[in-house]
């Protein structure tokens, strides 16, 4: 019999993280059959109660974001 890895993950902390726009956490999971990124980062509630994690899911085979080319600014576009 085959583990059914379907609607489980793991998430760890991030001890790569270098600035604030860095996760806290990472991990990753399986959602109907896809796998997934987990991104998460801790909050603090606004009425003081307390803090959470803001998640992000990402597919594994999502395509990179391409590099934008050095000096290219799309501030040129006259419209």
């Amino acid at each position: 019999m085959s583990y059914d890895n379907n609607l489980t993950g793991i998430i760890s902390r991030n001890d790569k993280r270098e600035t604030d726009q860095h996760p806290d956490i990472r991990g990753n999971c399986e959602i109907d059959g896809v796998q997934y990124w987990i991104s998460g980062w801790r909050r603090e509630r606004k009425d003081g109660g307390g803090s959470f994690y803001s998640l992000k899911f990402k597919p594994k085979d999502a395509p990179a974001k391409p590099a934008r080319e050095p000096g290219s600014d799309d501030d040129d576009i006259p419209f």
